[in-house]
């Protein structure tokens, strides 16, 4: 049983993700692949919304059938849809990295307005974290955030790239540096940009080796102006916010990853069982049952640690208590994800790095960045030996 963690309830619900996916988002995977087809994006993001599945993560606001929904049945929907297209999958992960602090620390009324068109699947969200000097170090952000009295604005200076959804969103929390007379860490703001504000730019978009349908790009801020109340929470509270994101993006990491090594591993075990090489079954070969049987418990390992995650982060713990074990979930899935995807490809030998014979180089391709997004693989191991030697601090 790969499913340990989970209750029957639980099982129910994957078994209703997975079917709803093959109807809404399978039939448009492909051409999300080959022509990124952001409209398809949409339609499948829009019936997400409908049927309430955006709203997951969100107890208040969920009127499904699970009794206790959460970032376990999240982390559920990132694993099946990054099982079918992992672009896709990247961007309704970041919708919700969008929605979470809005739903967290907004105002009602910005709640209102931005967080209910998102969980409707009518809207799209993106975060921006990430600058050309900052990327795990978020204490050195060079974006300035300043608050004009008499106009009662916050006015947003700065530079964001490796921004998922850029050019597409709704709807932007920014994160900035408020107090640049204190540390970072104590002079850090968030808010909520709207998409139609002056001064909202976007130079490029990027053309990645992988998760292609996903927009990626740069978003620049030249005096943008937006309400008193889109502050996010408290002034000089945004690193706060940030680490309290962190935890919920690891585990949906964790579900992404597992959802790519998945695909991959069955695409190389269906072939290992058919495929005849010098009169045996592929799968016959001592190598080759080696590199199934490793993909197997990578898997299984991953899954265990992502899904302790999500239901330890729904029974209540949240911040440095959850860190390791949220670190851990999204280290070991989305490096299980790489390996699973080359073990693949060499299993298939040139079939695996052709695109008429299947979706191998396409996930081979998709599968290295997530070692990369929401934290280097490096990052996540600090955060690990961190919790492991309190007694000290590792040298970053």
């Amino acid at each position: 049983m790969r499913d340990f963690f989970l209750t029957d309830e639980d099982r129910a619900f994957r078994a209703e993700i997975r079917d709803f996916l093959e109807r809404e988002l399978a039939p448009h995977a492909a051409a999300i692949e080959r022509d990124e087809d952001w409209e398809a994006v949409r339609r499948v993001v829009r019936a997400l919304g409908t049927a309430g599945y955006m709203k997951l993560m969100f107890r208040d606001l969920y009127e499904g059938a699970l009794s206790k929904p959460g970032l376990t049945h999240a982390t559920m929907l990132s694993e099946e849809a990054a099982y079918l297209n992992y672009a896709f999958e990247t961007t309704i992960a970041t919708a919700l990295s969008c929605a979470y602090p809005l739903h967290a620390h907004a105002r009602p009324e910005i709640r209102e307005r931005y967080l209910t068109p998102i969980l409707e699947g009518s809207a799209i969200g993106s975060v921006c974290m990430t600058e050309p000097n900052v990327g795990s170090d978020s204490a050195s952000m060079e974006t300035r955030i300043r608050f004009d009295k008499p106009a009662r604005e916050w006015v947003i200076d700065g530079f964001k790239r490796y921004i998922s959804n850029a050019t597409k969103s709704d709807i932007y929390i920014v994160w900035g540096i408020t107090d640049p007379d204190v540390v970072p860490q104590k002079g850090m703001s968030a808010v909520a940009v709207p998409a139609d504000s002056a001064g909202l730019s976007f130079p490029r978009t990027y053309d990645f080796m992988g998760r292609r349908g996903c927009v990626v790009g740069e978003v620049a801020f030249d005096a943008v102006r937006v309400p008193e109340a889109n502050l996010l929470g408290q002034e000089n509270a945004g690193f706060r916010i940030m680490l309290g994101a962190f935890n919920f993006e690891r585990a949906i990491l964790g579900g992404s990853g597992l959802g790519v090594a998945r695909s991959a591993f069955d695409i190389a075990r269906e072939h290992a069982q058919h495929r005849v090489v010098f009169g045996q079954k592929l799968g016959q070969k001592q190598l080759i049952w080696d590199m199934v049987a490793e993909m197997s418990w990578r898997i299984d390992a991953a899954e265990l640690l992502t899904y302790r995650a999500a239901k330890m982060y729904d029974a209540g713990m949240d911040g440095k208590e959850l860190m390791r074990e949220a670190a851990q979930a999204k280290l070991v899935s989305t490096e299980t994800a790489v390996f699973c995807a080359d073990r693949t490809v060499q299993i298939l030998g040139g079939d695996g790095v052709t695109r008429q014979f299947g979706r191998a180089e396409q996930i081979y391709r998709d599968a290295r960045a997530l070692p990369i997004v929401g934290g280097s693989s490096e990052m996540a191991k600090y955060l690990i030996a961190a919790r492991e030697m309190p007694a000290i601090k590792p040298n970053l």
